[in-house]
């Protein structure tokens, strides 16, 4: 399997519900760096799994609407707990779309799958990855 990685952060404020998280239930800030892999069994007729430069677009446009946001008030959230595992399915969700429409220099249909990672700190991390 081939894979191709790039990178970016997001930095946002949220807080949880659940007496699981303890005080993380009062508002907090998280810095994440954020990982996106693509997966493909072959490369290309250019040798590429995809193009690097508009993966890394792509990741940006999906992460923008994110950076500097509490997420306790984006819409789309209302209810929902924004733990790291919900925020890499999230963005796997965005990403694995702008690859089924071809835009990141391959078509979509030759990749395997594609992960997503959320590096809360240099400690702790998590990831979602499934097949497109």
């Amino acid at each position: 399997m081939h894979s191709v990685e790039v990178r970016d952060h997001i930095m946002i404020a949220h807080s949880f519900k659940g007496e699981v998280f303890g005080p993380a239930q009062k508002m907090h800030g998280a810095t994440f760096v954020v990982d996106a892999a693509f997966l493909a069994r072959d490369l290309d007729e250019n040798g590429i799994v995809i193009d690097i430069g508009r993966a890394h677009e792509v990741l940006k446009e999906t992460l923008a609407p994110l950076n500097f946001q509490n997420l306790d008030e984006v819409p789309e959230f209302k209810g929902k707990n924004t733990t790291t595992e919900f925020l890499t399915r999230y963005i796997f969700d965005k990403l694995a779309a702008a690859a089924r429409t071809d835009r990141l220099g391959r078509p979509g249909s030759e990749l395997h799958a594609i992960r997503v990672t959320l590096h809360e700190s240099h400690v702790a991390r998590a990831w979602y990855e499934a097949e497109i």
